[in-house]
Order: C-alpha cells, then sequence, then structure tokens
C-alpha cells in the first residue's frame, strides 16, 4: 500500500484540519448554550430552537473533529514530555463527542414534550459541558503551544533527535 508523502509539519496536506473542524464544534457549543441562557431568561423560545439546531449539528461535526485528530495524532511525533497530555485530550475528546451526543438527545426529547421551555437543570448539564469543552480546549492549545505538535521546527527538531 502506498503512503502518502509528509510535508514539513508530517501531514499529508498543507495545514491541520483538526483544529478548522474542532473550532467550528466548538463555537457551535458555546453558542447553544448562550442561546438557551439567553432564551430562558428571555422567554424567547426562538432562541431555544436555534439551540437545538446547533446542538445536533456539533454532536455530528465532533465525531468528523475526531476523526481528523485521531489522524493527526497518530502522525505526530508526539515526544514523552508531550505524549500525557495527548492522551488525555484525546480520552476527553472521545468522552466529550458522547456526553455531546447524549445532552443533544436529552435536548431533542425536552424540545419534543415543551418547545417553548427548558428546564435549569439542562442549563446546569450545559454549563458543565462549557467546563469541559473549555477543558478540552486548553489541552489542545497546550499541545500546540506549548509542545509544538505539527508545527515545523518542533517537527524538524524531532525528526533531527534534538527532542525525545
Amino acid at each position: 500500500m502506498p503512503t502518502l508523502p509528509l510535508n514539513k509539519a508530517n501531514l499529508p496536506y498543507p495545514d491541520p484540519m483538526h483544529p478548522v473542524v474542532v473550532h467550528f464544534v466548538i463555537a457551535m457549543v458555546l453558542f447553544a448554550f448562550f442561546c438557551d441562557v439567553v432564551g430562558y431568561f428571555t422567554r424567547n423560545h426562538r432562541l431555544f430552537e436555534v439551540s437545538f439546531w446547533n446542538m445536533f449539528v456539533a454532536s455530528a461535526a465532533i465525531f468528523v473533529a475526531v476523526i481528523f485528530g485521531q489522524f493527526e495524532a497518530g502522525l505526530a511525533q508526539a515526544y514523552d514530555a508531550a505524549q500525557p497530555v495527548l492522551n488525555e485530550h484525546t480520552i476527553i475528546g472521545w468522552s466529550l463527542s458522547a456526553i455531546l451526543v447524549g445532552i443533544t438527545a436529552w435536548r431533542f426529547v425536552i424540545r419534543s414534550r415543551d418547545p417553548l421551555k427548558i428546564p435549569t437543570a439542562y442549563l446546569g448539564v450545559g454549563m458543565f459541558l462549557i467546563c469541559l469543552v473549555s477543558l478540552q480546549v486548553y489541552l489542545g492549545t497546550q499541545l500546540v503551544w506549548e509542545y509544538g505538535l505539527h508545527v515545523e521546527p518542533v517537527e524538524e527538531a524531532i525528526k533531527k533527535g534534538v527532542l525525545k
């Protein structure tokens, strides 16, 4: 089976795709929570519909983000110092995809029963989701900005044996 040629960032395509897709998911989850909170306090039920569809699309898109993340993590030359953060980011990423789908399913049930209201417990779970997403963003940021995964100078240093 032929292998794809890798560029200086150790990828078969110009730039990492995981951050592109995952930022889309992050924005949709944050915006959905914002719409739910504003809709709850203003009693604007149309914002609940916006929130639901953002969560629905985010639930599908997170799997694309996780798949690209797994692929790019496999290509990353994660040296010893970066490996624990990469492992934690991976575990939380897969967990977050299941949690997001579960919360979206719950949101679907809420929407089916009464599209004009959401319970405060759902807002609490939404806040938990925001905290989990924030932790994941921190870990992903750490992988790029502190450990330099898929950053050309770091990849070159790894290939030269400077980092292990």
